[in-house]
């Protein structure tokens, strides 16, 4: 009893040894097929990269010939910014392309992705050296045109003029040495495939002899084990039977071959294939573009000219949804995955192998990980705004955010009868849902932010319907759910943090809350005096509702030490000019000084909100702008906060372009507001008035950041409900200053 173990071993160490070294085989034959694999999609990244180089080309020297022929088009425009941008990426592209192909360096196409490009020989080095000689003479030209060519100070016809000239000879050149570069690599990858495939057969030989070689040495002790191993069969075959794939054939004219797996007519879901037209068995079950696109599909493949690899990756029907054909339509829907390959009697094709799989588990699989994982970044993207921001204000958030949520759903329950019970209905949803996506832009909660835009589409569509109805205003109710659910999930969150936060010994300090402190701390103990003030000018006043916009005072501040709120806004403004590429500094010396009322502490925030998004969208120029008339890059902000005793004040000035009466007149007239001659007639009051309306905006494009005509009716709508003023002083090409008062009883 005691030898048995080592006669069992003893008995199965060859049989044990030999596998190994049959697996060893297979191990190293895979292992020189991936290898050559790799080398062989190096090779077609070498070819696609040289197409990539002559196509750029092209684009080089079409833009070269469109920009000869506009020149004298106004250069900031957008046509010639356009093709000047074009011109210089194609330029770049070009020249780091050609190095990467000459050295054989990787290479990032336009998606992201790297290649590792091989090492050409030396006839394939002739024709990229070819290449680069030309474009070497080329491209100085092209830096020397790009250069000044957005300057009209600077007169950039002559160097249009040789940069044309000499792309007339260079491009012809750079393509013809792209096209041999690109044969020689083909014969290069012929001459790999053909060894490749050499080498891939030997190795099954020897696999194969192998095999043959271990069964008989070993036949003799698998005869015990025959009846398991027919038992096995018996079991593998019911398995065969009911495997989850089906095989069948297709000829020239689509047709079903006479023999098909068992299991795919229950794949298919329809019985009788066998002789059946396989258009007609997808007809209704596929969209008629897929179905068409089908038919060229296999038509291609029935084209012995068409590489099959390449067509491939066109393949229609990859993970397609199938419906069901009988009356329950859409109920039985599936999805199946087919492969195509081509049979070949001799060097024809006969006929097309077709493997078709339910992929339906994997598909929903596919999807459920996609929403989980979009649910991860988005607890994510919290977390990180819990763990980063001042609990007050996220407290503060989750509580605007419910009582906007409220308050919307209150005015989406009021059901409207008229017209202009409807329109006003509209412009409230609007403000409320602005207010909200601008409070959680400010935080980077950019579910929130995207939720909230998406509504805004929808209601930004409904001001521009016409005629509205009660039922337009159902599909919001989803977008209100999707925001509740996200406010509560931030808020369990920071519960659940909270909880699982060690007890400290003794007080923690954050930098934050220690400012913070401070803050506090002053507000108690100081006073805020109220600054000196120089009055420039008296533009006109205008009332609406009983808020006043009139002459402004400039102030002179200063910074003071920055705290929660301030870092806030100034996070908040940055992030917004870094979207619209402009450059901003934001300074207050007065923010953490005044200590406003708590019923007040809201509607300034929002107004706030406001007031810095529209400075730093409509208000600051573009750095480039403002370079060229004389002011700093970064454009100035200043917010200060001021209590009089009875009233408290927020002061937001930026040192931008002023507001343009001109650009009010024209959109009104765009938009079929007035005509020209009533355009004319209106005051800088009235255009004012216009400013403050809803859904009206000087901005082209609405983005994130501006353009629906909304921030604007939030403030005079928030001041308008607090009993306040509204203070608007600008000059042109200098400064804007919004001065909001609110009483404090």
């Amino acid at each position: 009893m005691a030898t048995t173990p080592n006669i069992d071993n003893k008995r199965y160490q060859g049989l044990i040894i030999s596998i190994a070294l049959f697996l060893s085989l297979i191990g190293a034959l895979l292992a020189f097929t991936f290898y050559t694999s790799s080398l062989l999609e190096r090779n077609t990244a070498l070819i696609d990269q040289t197409n990539q180089v002559a196509n750029s080309a092209q684009s080089v020297i079409k833009d070269l010939f469109d920009l000869d022929n506009s020149y004298g088009e106004d250069t900031s425009s957008p046509h010639i910014q356009r093709v000047l941008n074009r011109l210089e990426e194609n330029t770049s592209l070009i020249t780091n392309s050609l190095s990467a192909i000459e050295q054989g360096g990787k290479i990032t196409d336009s998606t992201g992705e790297s290649y590792n490009l091989p090492k050409v020989d030396d006839s394939a080095q002739a024709n990229i050296a070819a290449a680069k000689e030309q474009w070497q003479a080329l491209e100085p030209k092209i830096q020397t045109y790009l250069k000044d060519a957005d300057n009209i100070m600077v007169p950039s016809a002559d160097d249009l003029t040789r940069a044309v000239e000499q792309a007339k000879t260079s491009s012809l050149l750079i393509n013809d040495s792209l096209d041999n570069l690109t044969r020689d690599v083909f014969s290069n990858a012929e001459r790999q495939a053909t060894t490749i495939r050499l080498i891939q057969v030997l190795g099954v030989a020897a696999i194969f002899a192998y095999f043959l070689i271990f069964v008989f040495f070993f036949v003799r002790r698998l005869r015990e084990t025959d009846a398991e191993a027919a038992a096995a069969r018996r079991e593998t075959q019911e398995i065969m039977e009911t495997v989850n794939t089906g095989l069948f054939l297709l000829d020239k004219d689509l047709k079903i071959g006479q023999q098909h797996s068992r299991a795919l007519n229950g794949i298919i879901g329809a019985d009788n294939l066998a002789g059946e037209n396989f258009t007609s068995v997808l007809r209704g079950r596929i969209s008629d573009k897929d179905l068409n696109t089908t038919k060229q599909f296999i038509e291609q493949l029935y084209n012995p000219r068409v590489k099959e690899k390449l067509v491939d990756s066109l393949n229609p029907l990859h993970k397609v949804m199938l419906h069901d054909a009988g009356e329950n339509k859409g109920a039985d829907s599936r999805f199946l995955d087919f492969k195509f390959s081509r049979v070949y009697d001799k060097k024809d094709i006969a006929r097309i192998l077709v493997n078709v799989n339910d992929v339906s588990d994997a598909v929903y699989l596919e999807q459920r990980l996609e929403k989980e994982r979009s649910q991860n970044d988005m607890q994510i993207e919290m977390l990180t705004t819990i763990l980063n921001v001042n609990p007050k204000i996220i407290n503060e958030f989750i509580a605007n955010t419910d009582a906007h949520i409220n308050k919307m759903n209150n005015i989406l329950k009021n059901p409207g009868s008229s017209q202009y019970e409807l329109e006003n209905k509209l412009k409230a949803i609007y403000r409320e849902m602005h207010s909200l996506k601008g409070e959680a832009s400010a935080l980077k909660l950019h579910s929130f932010t995207k939720i909230a835009s998406d509504a805004e589409d929808k209601l930004h569509a409904l001001q521009n319907q016409g005629q509205l109805s009660g039922n337009d205003f159902l599909p919001l109710a989803v977008h209100l759910d999707d925001l509740l659910s996200l406010s509560n999930t931030i808020a369990t969150l920071g519960e659940r943090i909270n909880r699982s936060a060690p007890t400290p010994t003794k007080p923690a300090t954050t930098k934050k809350t220690t400012a913070l402190n401070d803050a506090m701390a002053k507000e108690s103990a100081v006073k805020t005096a109220t600054p000196d003030v120089a009055i420039n000018h008296q533009p006109a006043s205008l009332s609406i509702g009983g808020i006043t916009i009139a002459g402004g005072q400039d102030i002179d501040l200063n910074d003071e030490p920055e705290n929660d709120q301030l870092s806030f806004y100034r996070d908040f403004a940055k992030d917004i000019a870094a979207r619209q590429g402009k450059q901003i500094q934001l300074n207050s010396h007065t923010l953490a000084q005044v200590n406003i009322p708590e019923h007040l502490a809201k509607p300034i925030k929002e107004i706030g909100i406001q007031l810095l998004r529209n400075a730093v969208v409509h208000g600051v120029e573009a750095p480039s702008v403002r370079h060229s008339l004389g002011k700093e890059t970064a454009g100035k902000i200043d917010l200060e906060v001021q209590d009089n005793g009875q009233e408290v004040m927020l002061i937001v000035q930026d040192d931008g372009q002023g507001i343009d009466y001109d650009s009010i007149r024209h959109k009104l007239v765009a938009e079929n507001h007035v005509d020209n001659e009533a355009a004319s007639q209106l005051t800088h009051n009235d255009l004012l008035k216009q400013l403050f309306s809803s859904g009206f905006s000087t901005k082209e494009d609405a983005d994130e950041d501006g353009g629906r005509g909304v921030g604007l009716d939030i403030i005079k709508s928030l001041v308008k409900d607090y009993d306040g003023k509204l203070n608007v002083n600008s000059e042109r090409g200098k400064m804007t200053r919004f001065v909001i008062t609110l009483p404090k009883a």
